[in-house]
């Protein structure tokens, strides 16, 4: 299967939300998130930066309130441990080159595996990172699909509402 999602990016974003790799149903809907156990749209609900639940297939509104979605590697899996360090490596330079041209106010991973395959960092804390990325802010995030059973909703909401609190509110 050879689907890319296509990204939802513009310039001057306040965030960019940014997931490891598309999963399988993302990748055949071309919709971001799409899986139904993924809690991505309704946790930025939640935790609010959208004032109404966005369906995945309606996935490009998010634009309108200053919020993109990409993914550091393009290829579909069904699990996101299915990718090799080797992926990570050979999409870093160009996944910088979007952030450089696109210059969104805050890259924010969702998940550490994203941002441990870029920086080559494993011992990554949640949040706010010390370092930039082409100028972004760095925020570390629970990743929202329904496999990751160590964050539940209201802890997930918990820790989006905190990059909208620190980094997009004022």
């Amino acid at each position: 299967m050879t689907n890319q999602l296509p990204d939802i990016i513009a310039r001057d974003l306040k965030v960019l939300f940014c997931g490891i790799n598309p999963g399988m149903t993302a990748a055949a809907t071309g919709h971001h998130f799409a899986g139904r156990s993924n809690r991505f749209w309704r946790v930025i609900h939640l935790a609010g930066f959208t004032p109404d639940e966005i369906s995945p297939e309606q996935d490009r509104a998010i634009l309108k309130y200053g919020y993109g979605v990409t993914s550091v590697v393009k290829r579909p899996t069904a699990r996101a441990d299915q990718l090799s360090p080797e992926e990570f490596i050979s999409a870093a330079a160009e996944f910088e080159q979007k952030i450089a041209y696109h210059a969104p106010r805050v890259v924010a991973f969702l998940g550490k595996a994203a941002y441990a395959g870029l920086s080559g960092q494993q011992d990554i804390a949640w949040g706010l990172q010390p370092t930039r990325m082409k100028g972004a802010v760095v925020w570390l995030l629970p990743n929202p699909s329904g496999r990751n059973r160590s964050f539940g909703l209201d802890r997930l909401v918990e820790a989006y509402r905190q990059l909208y609190l620190e980094a997009v509110a004022h």
